[in-house]
């Protein structure tokens, strides 16, 4: 079926379902104990040109090294190469960061941006509901 187990506690299935055996104080409860942590971060997502592995060497370290900082700040939570399953060549990128400003400031800001590689990005809020302890 369509729902799933908030760490073994309570299906979604019990929101929806005019059959579902659980009171609505017992899925109250259940929710208060599980992983349901509202929260807003931002996906920063890159479009790459085609020749991308190419043309990437001399503003690689400066791309990384922006990210690796805003890490380390606690401003970007990851990132990486995106693209199709079984292909080499990235057809872009995905970095999550915890605010807009920072998501802002590394697009501003990177290498890649500056110079050409990134054809095109875009920031995207994104509100994590459920996630894993």
């Amino acid at each position: 079926m369509f729902g799933f187990s908030l760490l073994g506690r309570v299906s979604l299935l019990a929101f929806i379902s005019p059959k579902s055996s659980l009171t609505s104080l017992q899925v109250t409860r259940n929710m208060a104990q599980s992983t349901f942590l509202p929260a807003k971060n931002y996906l920063l997502t890159y479009e790459y040109v085609s020749d991308v592995l190419e043309k990437r060497g001399p503003y690689r370290e400066g791309h990384l090294g922006l990210a690796k900082k805003m890490i380390e700040e606690g401003k970007c939570l990851s990132g990486g190469p995106t693209g199709e399953p079984n292909h080499e060549v990235p057809s872009g990128a995905l970095f999550i960061f915890t605010d807009l400003e920072s998501a802002q400031l590394y697009a501003n800001e990177d290498p890649y941006v500056k110079n050409g590689i990134v054809t095109k990005f875009s920031i995207e809020e994104w509100n994590v509901v459920l996630q894993k302890e």
